[in-house]
């Protein structure tokens, strides 16, 4: 019975926040965008405009058409991962209105570790999905989303001990967060603890609900699936940073491709800057060095798959803010 006491003593303290709010984080999107914006540009500048429009010439606007295809085969199939989340949950939101509100989510990409696409919960609360279930969802989809990364990194890690450490960083979060969310003994832990009337008590067994709902995300069956739908996600992507690099006429294997863009992606999301940014391009620019490729295209190159995959993202975000909040006026 105690058990039960605390579960349901979340949604009553989710409840008291207002859903309906007109200012739930519209500016700090922009806000966002635009500062992410300024340090990109900053780093396009350090690259040279010049290197990188002759890229793009060579991209060309079908070559960019395929790249954004890949990009929102990305995010479709990671939406599905997030319905099916969402359903684990007993939580069946529509899926044109879930789907507005992912997307909406992708606006606040540019935040340390994506932190701010948990926005969507404030969004997802208006239809009845509590808190700790849209904090579930996100928790499990980042870790399923750095579990496909760092099996992607595998291909090829025995090339380049090197980024070893960041590969296995990345490994040892996942185990650890798949511990957690699959274990009893974490659940059993917070229960015993969080039957007390102080904050720290209150913050338990909120603690405790998030667990209950994201062990629903995590069940074997549930790990399976979005697994598969991860590889499949982030391999979409990594094969558009490899047709990039072959429209350039830069000879880079697709597994090679496939490694140099699985460590990027972890490394920028081990750094917990704003969308990885300045991580990740880093970490490219580095590996694409060291397969032979010069400095001004190894830009260029990182510049065009990053403009075709975050910021993709972010103007998909942005867009899908801007009619939401346009629709709460």
């Amino acid at each position: 019975m105690a058990t039960n006491r605390h579960t349901e003593a979340v949604p009553a303290a989710g409840a008291e926040a207002d859903p309906d709010r007109s200012d739930w984080g519209y500016s700090t999107v922009l806000w966002s965008v635009a500062l992410a914006a300024l340090g990109y540009l900053a780093f396009s500048l350090w690259g040279g405009w010049k290197d990188v429009a002759a890229a793009a010439g060579k991209v060309g606007f079908f070559g960019l058409a395929v790249a954004l295809s890949l990009s929102l085969a990305n995010y479709g199939l990671r939406f599905v991962r997030w319905q099916a989340y969402l359903a684990a949950m007993d939580h069946a939101v529509p899926w044109c209105p879930s789907l507005h509100i992912y997307l909406s989510g992708f606006a606040l990409t540019t935040t340390p570790g994506k932190a701010g696409e948990m926005i969507r919960g404030i969004l997802l609360r208006k239809r009845g999905v509590l808190y700790p279930a849209s904090f579930a969802a996100f928790v499990s989809e980042r870790l399923s989303d750095m579990l496909a990364v760092v099996l992607l990194a595998l291909l090829g890690l025995s090339s380049y001990p090197p980024a070893r450490p960041v590969v296995m960083i990345g490994a040892a979060l996942v185990v650890v967060g798949l511990a957690v969310l699959t274990s009893t003994l974490p659940a059993n832990w917070l229960r015993t603890r969080a039957g007390g009337t102080s904050r720290m008590s209150h913050a338990l067994r909120h603690l405790l609900a998030v667990l209950t709902q994201a062990r629903k995300c995590n069940t074997p069956a549930m790990l399976i699936g979005a697994t598969v739908l991860s590889l499949v996600a982030w391999a979409a992507e990594a094969w558009a940073f490899y047709l990039v690099l072959g429209w350039m006429n830069l000879a880079v294997s697709f597994p090679s491709a496939t490694f140099v863009y699985a460590v990027s992606m972890l490394g920028g999301a081990l750094s917990f800057m704003p969308g990885g940014l300045g991580g990740a391009e880093a970490i490219m620019v580095g590996l694409l060095l060291w397969q032979g490729i010069g400095a001004a295209d190894a830009v260029a190159a990182t510049i065009i798959i990053r403009v075709a995959t975050l910021w993709f993202a972010v103007l998909l975000g942005v867009g899908a803010t801007t009619t939401l909040q346009g629709a709460r006026r």
